[in-house]
């Protein structure tokens, strides 16, 4: 759970936490300084609540992250789920890679989804702030915030603005944080199948979402199969040159010769692919793909694409 200070994110996990869900939940709160205040306006719960307040969860605490889940784990059959509300400062990614690259954590857990709380009411005055953005590329349910602070044309602007950055996540609105808790929690949103299911068309627009933010996406739908030496070694490329500027990358790969779907994921530098189940009989086979980062050159990245269809 990630969102920008005063977005909501106490809130909500106040509500997680009181909802009649029959899940029992463990949290990791992680606090931005030496002196902890989150955890106190946590509600007084069954569930168990561990402060991380001896640095930022995004850069010099990820050994701390991966041993108090560890010693989770060693109780796994008093929690359902694990939520990690990180500070408002930080960037989410290399919490989200500490499930990639720890093993134990890879085979043990499944990272459900990355939500991101976007405050309505002060979000435009936040709007250029390099953490704003980088939670907004990372999500994958938005939760449109304080609906009740804000007009509809300004809260239409935002979600437009908010698309511009990420077509991928899945947008919910709320007012106090007040959303359907079966529409956070258990949702598979960070797997890819899922994602499409939950919006099948969010990739379909072949054109790049232009705009005049840093941070962007481009899309890509391909009918015809890809190469997957020129696709590896491609995107090893745009890693090694771009990597701090990638945000998201995530794709589903029709591969030459191939009856099974190849699923692809990345964050910053980290590029996860395998295949995935086969392409089922009368199923549209293409491949359909999003980058999402910082300054990037559209055409570019397109010829670079195209270049790999085999």
């Amino acid at each position: 759970m990630t969102g920008y200070l005063g977005a909501g994110k106490t809130t909500l996990l106040n509500r997680i936490l009181t909802h009649e869900h029959g899940l029992k939940v463990a949290v990791i709160v992680n606090e931005f300084g030496e002196v902890g205040i989150d955890n106190q306006l946590v509600i007084d719960a069954d569930e168990e609540i561990f402060e991380m307040n001896n640095g930022c969860i995004c850069c010099t605490v990820r050994g701390d992250l991966i041993r108090i889940i560890g010693n989770l784990m060693k109780r796994r059959d008093r929690f359902d789920h694990l939520i990690i509300e990180t500070t408002g400062l930080a960037d989410p990614a290399p919490v989200i890679q500490t499930f990639f690259v720890d093993e134990d954590l890879r085979d043990e857990l499944r990272l459900d989804a990355v939500v991101t709380l976007v405050d309505l009411h002060h979000v435009e005055q936040h709007w250029e702030a390099e953490e704003v953005q980088e939670q907004l590329a990372f999500a994958d349910v938005l939760v449109l915030n304080k609906t009740d602070l804000v007009d509809p044309s300004s809260r239409q602007a935002i979600e437009q603005r908010v698309r511009a950055i990420n077509p991928m996540a899945r947008l919910l609105t709320s007012s106090n944080a007040d959303v359907p808790i079966d529409q956070i929690l258990g949702v598979g949103a960070f797997e890819l199948e899922r994602a499409l299911s939950l919006d099948p068309g969010f990739l379909v627009d072949e054109h790049a979402h232009e705009h005049d933010d840093a941070v962007s996406s481009v899309a890509f739908v391909e009918e015809r199969p890809m190469d997957l030496e020129r696709l590896s070694k491609w995107l090893s490329d745009l890693v090694a040159e771009r990597g701090p500027d990638l945000f998201r990358m995530k794709g589903l790969i029709q591969l030459a010769g191939k009856d099974q779907r190849y699923v692809l994921q990345s964050v910053h530098m980290l590029i996860d692919g395998d295949f995935d189940r086969s392409w089922k009989t009368g199923e549209r086979r293409r491949t359909e793909f999003v980058i999402i980062g910082r300054d990037l050159d559209t055409e570019a990245l397109r010829s670079g694409f195209l270049a790999c269809v085999a």
